[in-house]
């Protein structure tokens, strides 16, 4: 390791605290100072390279310094880098609003900007009560949510509030409004809290098809398609959070058009922007906007906004995240890549320490299995899989799996090597260790 390197790794334990981490004893672990990018490749600063396993966080779709992304970045530079959406409005916004209008599920024809996951998510909740607050009469009774159990929307404490991921949230519930908990998966359990609460439910939220920070949980065929229908049968909103499932994590746009459901709100942050900026986006439908429409003393508005809203970069870089989707063809060269992403994983899905390996289009969990929670068995695996020359990231004892939907054929074989020779190696200490 370089001297320059050693010293800003020491100036990072001095000065800063990582997300998700628990810095006791962090700084003593091998450490990456990322120094710059190139295609699907991460380099440190010492110059090594490695692929980007998760996507810098699931959000990196195109790779790392695409040409037509960052040209779109520099000329927005070149007229403005921010400017309030508070009373004023930007050529990007607009543009970027009318694209995603056009792209989205039917029906969906608002657009509502904000800068991540937790607050698109916390705008739905917070659009879903107020829309029938303004209603009046019998609908001011729907004050709650229905969310499904590990489910995961941020951290934020209204995200938070329909988050069920015990490690995550227990701690917070003091701070959280109560909300209702359905089993994911399970049509016939939506139907009986819907039913036990009927009148009451203000919106339903899901992520849809496979709830990702939960451990790539895939939901059976159909069952988004059964939600939507209890939702209207029982009178409720349909909030589909697609922050981790949009923009071809699954093998489609959006993971909704696979069951062909249109939700009432649907949340979309990460791939929005390529991975290049903070940039987030609620769309709702018409009859929800219709429903803040009023005269100015009647305070119909919706008292929500942030500083960077529909900031002008960030819109510039999203335009040209769309532009290559439809440029390079990406979805369709994906799938090609989806089928061999299936075949290198039947391998590991036998392997001794596996429990399971779940998967839907790029978004993959491998579960460990059997080791103490002290292991720390997936950051083991990770360390080894860094050694060998990938980033990838667990969920606990879950591995996962998000690469770039730019990542070569070869490049995805090289990844799955990497991945399967880190837990042979980790999981193989391990057992030793335990034996001994």
């Amino acid at each position: 390791m370089s001297t320059d390197s050693e010293r800003l790794l020491a100036e990072d334990a001095a000065v800063l605290w990582h997300p998700f981490t628990q810095q006791q004893g962090w700084a003593s672990e091998d450490r990456l100072v990322i120094d710059r990018a190139e295609g699907c490749e991460l380099i440190d600063a010492d110059g090594r390279r490695y692929i980007d396993g998760v996507s810098s966080l699931w959000c990196n779709v195109h790779g790392h310094r695409h040409p037509l992304i960052d040209a779109a970045v520099r000329e927005q530079l070149d007229r403005v880098a921010h400017t309030t959406m508070l009373g004023l409005t930007h050529r990007p916004a607009i543009d970027l609003a009318t694209r995603l209008v056009e792209l989205a599920p039917p029906r969906l024809s608002r657009v509502f900007y904000s800068d991540s996951g937790s607050t698109a998510a916390e705008i739905a909740l917070k659009m879903a009560f107020q829309f029938w607050q303004q209603q009046g009469g019998a609908a001011r009774r729907r004050t709650r949510f229905v969310s499904l159990r590990e489910a995961y929307h941020g951290d934020t404490i209204g995200s938070v509030s329909v988050g069920g991921i015990e490690l995550f949230h227990s701690l917070y519930r003091p701070l959280l409004f109560e909300t209702l908990a359905a089993e994911p998966g399970d049509a016939a359990d939506m139907e009986r809290v819907l039913s036990e609460h009927a009148g009451e439910v203000a919106a339903v939220i899901l992520e849809p098809l496979v709830q990702g920070a939960a451990g790539m949980l895939v939901h059976p065929e159909g069952y988004l398609r059964d939600v939507r229908e209890l939702c209207d049968r029982h009178g409720a909103l349909l909030i589909c959070d697609e922050v981790a499932t949009g923009f071809g994590r699954t093998g489609t746009m959006f993971a909704c058009e696979q069951e062909g459901v249109a939700p009432d709100f649907m949340c979309l942050a990460k791939g929005l922007t390529g991975g290049y900026m903070p940039l987030a986006a609620t769309l709702t439908t018409e009859r929800v906007y219709a429903g803040f429409l009023g005269r100015f003393e009647e305070f119909r508005s919706f008292f929500h906004g942030h500083t960077y809203t529909g900031n002008p970069l960030a819109c510039a870089a999203a335009l040209a995240t769309l532009e290559v989707f439809e440029a390079e063809r990406t979805l369709e060269r994906l799938a090609p890549k989806i089928e061999l992403l299936a075949r290198l994983l039947a391998p590991i899905a036998s392997a001794p320490a596996v429990a399971e390996v779940r998967r839907r289009g790029f978004m993959c969990g491998i579960e460990l299995k059997g080791f103490p929670v002290e292991a720390r068995i997936g950051h083991q695996v990770t360390l080894e899989a860094r050694r060998r020359g990938a980033i990838i990231r667990p969920l606990g004892d879950v591995v996962v799996l998000m690469p770039p939907l730019a990542i070569s054929e070869a490049e995805l074989a090289r990844l799955v090597t990497i991945v399967s020779d880190s837990i042979d190696a980790a999981t193989g200490r391990e057992s030793l260790q335990l034996a001994a």
